[in-house]
Parts: C-alpha cells; structure tokens; sequence
C-alpha cells in the first residue's frame, strides 16, 4: 500500500471516531462510526488474499447491521423523545442500541465475526481492529450508560468472559487467542459499566495498552502460530522474557497492570452487593489464564529442533521499534499509580 493511501485511510479512522466521540447527536454519531467502518476496510485488503477478502466481508456485512440497528433505534428514540440527544433514551430503546453497539464491539454472543476476521487479516491492520475500531463504539455504550438494561449488560458481560477463556484454549493461531483475549476483557468491561463507568473507561485504557502492547511484540518478532513462539527465545531473550510478563499481565496476575482493572472492579461488585457475581467473574476468568500461560510455557520452557545461537536463513529479521519498549513497560508497570489514574478519570 502506497504511504498516500495509507495517511489517507488512518486519517479517516481518526476523523470518525472524533466525530462520534465529539458528537451529541445520533446521526452525526452513526455518521463518524460508518467512516470507521469504510476506513479500515481497504487496509484489510492491502494484501489480495481471498482469506483477506472473506474476512473483510465478513467485517463489513456485520458492521453494517450493526450500524442500520443503531439508526433505526435512534430514529425510533427521537420518534418518542422528539430529539437526537444520545443522552436522552429511555430503558426500552436502550436494549437493541446496546445490543448493536455490542455487535460493534464483538461481545457474546454476537461474536462470532471476531476470530476470523481477525485471523484474516495482517498482524498490523489487527492491532487497529482490536483497539482503535473499539474507542468509537466504547465511548457511545459508556454515553448511554445510565439508561442501559442491568440485565443484559450482565448476561452479556458474563457470557463474554466464558466464551473468551473457553474459545481460546484449544487454539493455536496467535490472532484468534488475541480475539477471544479481547472478548473477555470487555466482557469485564461492559458488567461494571452500569455500577461504575469511570471503571470501565480505566479498564478500557489498560485493555488498549496491553493488547498493543502484546500486537507489537508479535509484529516485531514476525510470529502468528503458537509453534513459532517457541523460537523466540533463541532470536530475541530478552523481549520474549518481557513479553511472558505481558502474557500474565493480560490474564490479571499481580504485581503486573492487568490486575488492577481486575481487582477494581472486584471490589466494586462487592460493595454493590454482588459478590456472587464477582466469584463467577473471577472463576470464568480463570479460562482465559489458562492459554495465557500455556503461550508462556511455550514461550520459555520449550525449544525447537537443532537451535542454534549462529544466524540461520530460516530466521527472519526483527522490526525493532521503540514503541514497542514503551507499551511493553506500561503494561507492565502501572499498578503503583492506578489510584492516580483512577482520580485523573
């Protein structure tokens, strides 16, 4: 893809997602969410692979019923309210924009687009999928936050995080663990949204630091297999060391980043007076840990035949950046400013 081509697709990624997050106005919302979708869907095909076109396809058919529910409840909301204000919206209208808005973002179970589109696509154009085209969608279910059904953000919420540690434990394709990794993270997100929306924008932060974080490392060493992962160790020690922590980090253990939006929301749900909830959350959780150590161990505690530390043809070369040092050490290190964060939100 010519860099022309790409400044101009990037920029219309970001001008809609400023217009919908700029936006109090349904349709100048549902405007800035279908430059998104028109935007990104070139760059799923820079490379003319018929499993690219499938998934772009796949990618736009599903965006845009997606999109034609949200205006369709809109128009009806302003049918009743006599106004577009995305505030104004009762509980009833509510229901099919949340669930079109989680068909946007690919929660279950209305997920079934997210493994293989992103499975379909370049290592690059899935790191903007997974965190770029979620900012949009996000910012709209949290502005409609207070007139959103309790019941089917929790039922929604629940069954995401089950299906994103279950979907991914037979896997072996490093993009398909990513996509069920991002179903269950908001999954997290979406179940606190109604007790406590400046927890879910915390949590959205950390998921989009963490996820790029582990897209850059995967670039960066050129793997998209669990097999390739396994000599990784030989090419580059110490990101793969750094990128094991980025792993569990991702699955919420602690001293790392990812525990924090975890153990937030943990005691939010307890002091709501839901703790039965927050143990099923937390047991569910434990799935999505499995894969995340089981990339670990592949990580660390396997080699592949005949390594050897001389550069060898079969090895191809690192994109080494900066950034990728920068997301690495974010998502590592945040835990001890969380209530910073928290305050600043």
């Amino acid at each position: 893809m010519s860099p022309l081509a790409l400044f101009i697709f990037l920029s219309s990624l970001a001008t809609g997602t400023t217009i919908t997050l700029a936006s109090y106005h349904w349709v100048l919302a549902w405007i800035g969410l279908e430059i998104n979708t028109l935007a990104i869907i070139p760059m799923m095909t820079k490379i003319p692979h018929p499993r690219a076109i499938e998934a772009a396809t796949k990618y736009f058919l599903t965006q845009a019923a997606a999109s034609a529910l949200i205006l369709f409840s809109a128009m009806v909301n302003t049918w009743a309210f006599g106004e577009w204000d995305i505030q104004s919206m009762s509980t009833t209208i509510s229901i099919p924009i949340t669930i079109a808005i989680c068909m946007k973002l690919g929660l279950a179970p209305l997920h079934f687009w997210m493994p293989e589109v992103l499975q379909g696509i370049s290592l690059s154009t899935g790191l903007i999928l997974s965190t770029w085209q979620k900012i949009a969608p996000m910012a709209l279910l949290i502005q409609i936050s207070k007139s959103t059904d309790l019941s089917l953000l929790v039922m929604l919420g629940l069954l995401s995080i089950i299906i994103g540690g279950w979907g991914g434990i037979n896997q072996t394709q490093l993009r398909k663990l990513m996509a069920f990794s991002s179903i269950g993270h908001l999954g997290w997100m979406v179940i606190i949204l109604k007790f406590n929306p400046h927890l879910t924008l915390f949590n959205f932060i950390l998921y989009i630091i963490m996820t790029s974080a582990m897209f850059m490392t995967l670039l960066s060493m050129n793997t998209t297999k669990m097999s390739q992962l396994s000599t990784s160790w030989a090419k580059t020690p110490t990101l793969t060391m750094i990128s094991m922590l980025t792993l569990l980090s991702l699955g919420g253990l602690p001293p790392l980043t990812g525990f924090a939006p975890k153990f937030m929301i943990t005691l939010e749900l307890i002091k709501q007076n839901s703790p039965i909830l927050a143990g099923t959350m937390l047991l569910a959780s434990l799935l999505a840990l499995y894969f995340y150590v089981r990339m670990t161990y592949v990580m660390a505690l396997t080699l592949a035949p005949n390594t050897t530390s001389s550069k060898t043809i079969w090895r191809s070369s690192l994109n080494k950046s900066p950034i990728v040092t920068i997301l690495n050490t974010l998502a590592l290190l945040l835990l001890p400013i969380t209530s910073t964060i928290i305050i600043l939100l």
